[in-house]
C-alpha cells in the first residue's frame, strides 16, 4: 500500500511575537491545517515562508498571519513555493503549548503528499 503523505520536517512558529494570534488563538487546534506563503519581498529574510490561517471562503484571498516557517528550516520550502508547488505541502500544527515562551507555543509538521498524477 502507498502512502499518501510522508513526513518532511517539524518546526516550531517563529516570529509569533510579531502577530498578534490570541485574535484568533481559539481557532487554533491540534491537527488544523495551515497553509505556506512566500514572502519574496520580506525585509529580514529573504527565504521567508509565511504560516498563514485563512480566513472565509477557500476562494478568498484573506488570511491572518499566524508567523514563519523559521528561516533554519525555509530555503528548500521557499525554493519550491516559488516554483509553484504550494499543493505538495500538507502542514498541520502537531502541538500547542500556552504556558511556553512564545517562540515554543506552536509546532508544526509539514508533509509532502503524493502526486495525484501518479
Amino acid at each position: 500500500m502507498k502512502k499518501n503523505k510522508v513526513f518532511y520536517r517539524e518546526f516550531h512558529l517563529a516570529g509569533r511575537q510579531y502577530h498578534d494570534v490570541d485574535e484568533v488563538w481559539d481557532q487554533l487546534k491540534v491537527g488544523l491545517e495551515v497553509k505556506l506563503m512566500r514572502e519574496p519581498d520580506n525585509r529580514y529574510d529573504p527565504d521567508a515562508v509565511a504560516v498563514i490561517l485563512p480566513c472565509g471562503d477557500v476562494s478568498d484571498e484573506e488570511y491572518y498571519t499566524l508567523g514563519y516557517v523559521p528561516r533554519s528550516d525555509n530555503d528548500d520550502i521557499a525554493r519550491f513555493l516559488e516554483m509553484g508547488w504550494e499543493e505538495m505541502f500538507e502542514c498541520r500544527i502537531s502541538r500547542i503549548s500556552p504556558e511556553e515562551h512564545y517562540e515554543n507555543q506552536i509546532h508544526l509538521t509539514l508533509r509532502i503528499k503524493r502526486n495525484k498524477m501518479r
